[in-house]
């Protein structure tokens, strides 16, 4: 048995590591964040494409139609009693409904012209496609004709006029003709055209990197097409009314959403892309690319239901190009 203290040796602790052998410290793993897809814009196509359902069209048709016989009605009894116990401020009424009356006619007179310059403008694309597939010289000096005369009073074409009038004698086929048509008297508007697409997927881009409002890109995008829709039409001669104008949305919109150009395409490629690097700066900025560009494939769709002859012999505007002109300057490389 030994005598004296009992030692126990005790596992020695690790002397710590020197700097310059310490493991790395980990790097902290980034959110996951999927690439801008330009909500605003996807949100706006689908709400403006959605046909209206039948049960609904006769309610608000019906509504209308009973709220405008109440309030014609109240009116007539009004003027009457009115005229009855006090003749001049009743009759001061009246002419004032009637002058009502007068301003309702002229804006249902205004829509109705808007509706019938859309629908001239249909008619020569229409008639253009189908003189076009049917190689039908005829058919084509027909829309050649009645596209002149459409123009006859725009500055803008003159030069155009002229030059389709002294070369249109010797074209022998429908395309050559149509092209010559289109190179001579649509370059000048198609440029017009391509300034406002611009103008808008700029305002867009603006408003979705620079507003966090909530639905204030959604705002602004529904107001800057509308506007960007509205001008082309005017552009190309198809001026409409404020009824002309939202059909005429309606329809950019439900061909943009039929054919899926709402969708993320080969020419928003590099707009995506740009987005997505701007997004890692700030996800507005990342949204503002790509809702410009979507509003650029708006415009440029509202081009092709507007314009009185389909892009043959003249190049589509290409939506990165449009892009990146409304966009430089803006966003700092």
């Amino acid at each position: 048995m030994t005598k004296g203290p009992v030692l126990i040796d005790l596992e020695k602790e690790a002397a710590p590591a020197a700097p310059d052998q310490a493991p790395p410290v980990p790097d902290p793993q980034p959110a996951i964040q999927t690439a801008p897809d330009g909500q605003a814009m996807q949100t706006l196509a689908k709400i403006a494409a959605r046909p209206p359902s039948r049960l609904g069209r006769l309610f608000w048709a019906t509504l209308l139609t009973l709220l405008g016989a109440v309030l014609s009605i109240a009116a007539w009894d009004f003027a009457n009693d009115l005229i009855a116990r006090m003749p001049i401020p009743g009759y001061a009424v009246t002419g004032i409904f009637a002058v009502f009356i007068l301003i309702c006619l002229a804006m249902t007179l205004r829509e109705l012209a808007g509706f019938s310059r859309l629908r001239r403008i249909d008619r020569l694309h229409r008639d253009a496609g189908t003189a076009l597939a049917n190689d039908d010289l005829g058919a084509a000096r027909k829309v050649v004709r009645d596209l002149t005369r459409l123009y006859a009073t725009r500055d803008e074409t003159r030069w155009g006029r002229d030059r389709l009038r002294e070369q249109g004698a010797d074209q022998f086929d429908a395309s050559g003709l149509l092209g010559l048509a289109e190179v001579e008297l649509l370059t000048p508007l198609d440029s017009a055209a391509s300034a406002e697409v611009e103008a808008a997927a700029r305002q867009v881009a603006t408003v979705t990197a620079l507003v966090p409002l909530a639905l204030a890109d959604v705002f602004a995008a529904l107001t800057a097409n509308l506007r960007m829709i509205r001008r082309i039409a005017e552009i190309y001669g198809g001026r409409a009314g404020t009824l002309g104008s939202w059909r005429l949305t309606r329809a950019v919109m439900a061909h943009l959403v039929a054919t899926g150009a709402v969708a993320i395409g080969d020419d928003l490629i590099g707009s995506v892309a740009g987005g997505s690097v701007l997004s890692k700066i700030s996800r507005r900025f990342g949204e503002g690319v790509v809702n410009g560009a979507l509003t650029a494939r708006v415009g440029v769709a509202a081009m092709e239901v507007c314009r009185p002859l389909p892009f043959t012999r003249t190049k589509r505007p290409s939506v990165t190009g449009i892009i990146k002109r409304a966009l430089t300057g803006f966003f700092s490389s």
